[in-house]
C-alpha cells in the first residue's frame, strides 16, 4: 500500500481534533447529570443549551426548535412518525415521499403503511431529481406530510427544497427533509426553505457517531418520542449525551463557517475526478451533473462488479463504497440506481467517491491513477464484459453522457 485514501465520507467521517478537544472536559470534569439541580449539573446544563443555540444559529432556526437525538435514522423516525400519527385523528393518513429516500425513510414510511396509512413514491427520474410539480400533483386533502430528502446519499443529487417546501406550505401540507447529507455542504435556512422538519446527524461532519438532532418548526403537531423524563422538553426522555451533544455543535459551527469556500474547494476535486474517471470507457456518472453535493461522484462502469472493485481498491489503499453504507451487506443492486432506471446489471458495477475535508488533490489524483488499471483487470476476467465486447448485450444507452460540465456551472447553483 503505497497511499492511503480515504474516500468514503458520505459514509462517516473521522472526528475532527476541534471537536474531540470541546467534547473532553464532559467525560471527567463537567460530568453532572444537566437535569440536577446542583452546581454539577447546571455546570452540564449551560453547555447544553449553548450548543443547541449553535445548532439552531446553523440552520436558520430557534433554540427551542432544535431537539437532540442519537442519530439521523431516530430523527428521521421520529419526525414521520410522529406527525403522522398526531395527524391521523383529523383524517390526516397521506405521506408522499420519493423512491429513492434512505432507508430510515422508506422503511418507516413502510412501517405506517402496516398502521393503515397511505404513501405516495414519487419517481425520481433518470436526473435523480424529484419535480415538485409531481408533488403539487400528489397532494390531497389527506395528506399529512410529504418527506423528501435534501441531498441523495448515494448519487448526491441536490433536490428543490425551497421550491417543495413552498408548494407545502400553500396547500398547508407539512414539508420534512432528511438533510444528514446536507448539512454543512449548502447553505440551509429552515424559515426561508419552508422546512418545517429537518434530521441532521453528527458524523458526517466530523461529529461522533451516536448523535444527531430534529429542528421542528414551532407549533408543528408532533407525537412524543421516548417517554420517561422531562428532557428535550419532555418529547424525548433520557439523559443528554452532553459530550457527544457539544461535539455536534462545535462541528456545525465548524462546517457551516464557511460554506461557499468549502463548495469551492471540494468542487474543484469532484470535478477534476468527474472529467478523469469518465475518460474510462464505458463509464457514466450517476444523477444530476450540477445539482449535486460538491465532494460526490458516483459512476458506474459497464462489465465490472461492484464489490469486487472496492476489494481491490482497498488493496490499493482507497476506501470508498457502491452506495450507502446501510445497506452494504445486501447483494441486491442499490434502490437509488434502481430508481433513476438503471438496469441491474449496470448498477451493480458503481462505486461512489465522497470527499471530504482532510482530501487533497493529491488524494484525487492517486485514485484517477489506480481506478482505470483495476477496472481492466476485472473486465478481463467478466464474461459480462465478454458479451458486451461481442456485441451480445448492450448496455450503451445508459451511457451516452461522457463529458462532465465546467466547474462553474456546478458552482453557479442556488441552493
Amino acid at each position: 500500500m503505497s497511499r492511503i485514501v480515504y474516500a468514503d465520507n458520505a459514509a462517516t467521517t473521522r472526528v475532527s481534533e476541534q471537536v474531540l478537544e470541546s467534547m473532553l472536559p464532559f467525560y471527567r470534569e463537567v460530568y453532572g447529570n444537566p437535569s440536577s439541580l446542583y452546581t454539577l449539573g447546571q455546570q452540564a446544563k449551560a453547555p447544553l443549551e449553548e450548543a443547541r443555540e449553535k445548532v439552531a444559529k446553523c440552520l436558520g432556526a430557534r433554540p427551542n426548535e432544535i431537539y437532540f437525538t442519537s442519530c439521523g435514522t431516530e430523527s428521521d423516525n421520529w419526525a414521520i412518525k410522529g406527525v403522522a400519527r398526531a395527524l391521523k385523528g383529523k383524517g390526516k393518513n397521506h405521506i408522499i415521499t420519493s423512491k429513492f429516500e434512505h432507508h430510515a425513510v422508506l422503511h418507516t414510511c413502510e412501517a405506517l403503511e402496516k398502521e393503515g396509512f397511505q404513501v405516495t413514491y414519487l419517481d425520481v427520474y433518470e436526473n435523480g431529481l424529484v419535480r415538485p410539480e409531481d408533488v403539487e400533483t400528489a397532494i390531497t386533502e389527506n395528506t399529512a406530510l410529504v418527506t423528501i430528502m435534501y441531498a441523495n446519499n448515494e448519487i448526491g443529487t441536490i433536490q428543490p427544497i425551497p421550491e417543495i417546501g413552498e408548494i407545502c406550505k400553500k396547500h398547508g401540507v407539512l414539508f420534512h427533509t432528511d438533510a444528514v447529507q446536507a448539512v454543512g455542504n449548502v447553505e440551509i435556512n429552515v424559515k426561508d426553505q419552508n422546512i418545517d422538519l429537518l434530521s441532521l446527524s453528527g458524523h458526517k461532519i466530523h461529529a461522533p457517531k451516536g448523535v444527531g438532532a430534529l429542528y421542528v418548526r414551532t407549533g408543528v403537531p408532533l407525537q412524543n418520542f421516548i417517554d420517561g423524563g422531562a428532557q428535550e422538553r419532555a418529547r424525548r426522555g433520557g439523559t443528554e449525551n452532553v459530550a457527544e451533544i457539544v461535539g455536534l455543535a462545535t462541528a456545525m459551527e465548524l462546517a457551516c463557517a464557511d460554506i461557499p469556500g468549502r463548495i469551492q474547494r471540494l468542487s474543484a476535486m469532484r470535478d477534476k475526478l468527474i472529467h478523469e474517471v469518465l475518460k474510462v470507457d464505458r463509464a457514466r456518472l450517476n444523477g444530476d451533473p450540477i445539482r449535486r453535493l460538491p465532494g460526490n461522484a458516483s459512476f458506474c462502469f459497464q462489465g465490472v462488479e461492484g464489490e469486487s472493485l472496492l476489494l481491490l481498491l482497498d488493496l490499493k489503499g482507497i476506501s470508498a463504497s457502491s452506495g450507502s453504507a446501510c445497506t452494504s451487506g445486501s447483494l441486491d443492486p442499490s434502490h437509488v440506481l434502481l430508481s433513476i432506471g438503471l438496469p441491474h446489471e449496470v448498477a451493480h458495477g458503481s462505486l461512489r467517491l465522497s470527499l471530504g475535508d482532510e482530501n487533497t488533490m493529491e488524494d484525487v489524483d492517486y485514485i484517477i491513477e489506480t481506478l482505470p488499471g483495476i477496472i481492466e483487470r476485472l473486465r478481463s476476467m467478466s464474461p459480462l464484459w465478454d458479451a458486451i465486447q461481442t456485441g451480445k448485450v448492450s448496455y450503451d444507452k445508459y451511457f451516452t453522457e461522457r463529458k462532465a460540465p465546467h466547474t462553474n456551472r456546478f458552482l453557479a447553483v442556488e441552493h
